[in-house]
């Protein structure tokens, strides 16, 4: 028995929709490596490391204390580092989960500080071979 073209198309379609997306551990080693630049930019208020992760048009959003949606520019957030440059922030900053798919990934980022706790989700985008940062939103919450 011959199978037409079509059925064949179909079958192998029907299929592949069906295995799971393989994502290459080494594309997830580039994001995390992304975000660790990151996370050593907010411990070291080092603003080149956060200009290296961060598209320069990536944006920060998150819901201010009035309930309003506050949002940061990436030159408003990088003031805010001035008085700091250099200085060693104390607090435990670790990546909680990453996933990768295709050329696009997100990153779970928990940052505990002695007297707050902040809860990032970055969304990254691999663009021209090199994974950015595009997009930040973030809460916080007392110790």
């Amino acid at each position: 028995m011959r199978l037409s073209p079509l059925i064949v198309l179909s079958l192998v379609s029907s299929f592949a929709a069906q295995a799971p997306a393989q994502t290459p551990a080494s594309e997830e080693t580039a994001v995390r490596a992304v975000v660790e630049r990151y996370l050593h930019g907010l411990k070291f208020n080092d603003t080149l490391a956060l200009r290296d992760a961060f598209w320069p048009e990536a944006k920060l959003f998150f819901v201010a204390r009035n309930g309003q949606l506050g949002q940061l520019t990436q030159a408003a957030w990088y003031k805010s580092f001035a008085g700091n440059v250099g200085h060693e922030e104390q607090g435990d900053l670790r990546i909680a989960s990453v996933e990768v798919t295709k050329d696009i990934a997100s990153a779970k980022v928990v940052e505990d500080y002695p007297k707050s706790r902040y809860i990032d989700y970055l969304s990254l985008v691999k663009w021209q071979g090199r994974w950015w940062i595009v997009n930040k939103i973030y809460t916080s919450e007392p110790r």
